[in-house]
């Protein structure tokens, strides 16, 4: 509710009647608020702070199921590509698919996204040789 009140006042994220008369009827939580909690389980169980260097973006966002006050979220990545920096021998890209599913184990939302990782002084020298 906070975040919704800060960032996204909709009736569907603030107001308990006008939600329930709504499309999904009841309170739901904000899209962005659902990305942003998947953004700090990214962080704290998947990125690497010592090699990720940030990314250009996300495609094919796509927020699947309302999440519910209550729900448990969990986060799934999956390594689709993996490739090396053309320009920067220190630098490889992945693409990685990103859900968040609920505790039923309903896909909530999804996109894919690019990040650059520093690779290893093991990983250049033994691509490099």
């Amino acid at each position: 509710m906070e975040f919704a009140l800060r960032y996204d006042p909709q009736p569907m994220h603030i107001d308990h009647e006008a939600s329930k008369k709504g499309p999904y009827k009841g309170l739901i939580a904000s899209g962005w608020q659902t990305c942003a909690l998947v953004m700090r389980e990214l962080v704290k169980n998947y990125f690497s702070p010592s090699s990720s260097l940030g990314s250009p973006g996300i495609d094919e966002l796509k927020w699947l199921k309302p999440v519910r006050p209550g729900d448990r979220l969990i986060v799934r990545a999956t390594i689709l590509e993996t490739k090396l920096s053309r320009s920067k021998t220190d630098i490889g890209l992945d693409r990685t698919l990103v859900e968040a599913l609920n505790q039923q184990n309903e896909k909530l939302v999804s996109f894919k996204v690019i990040n650059f990782m520093l690779l290893s002084k093991y990983y250049r020298e033994k691509t490099l040789n």
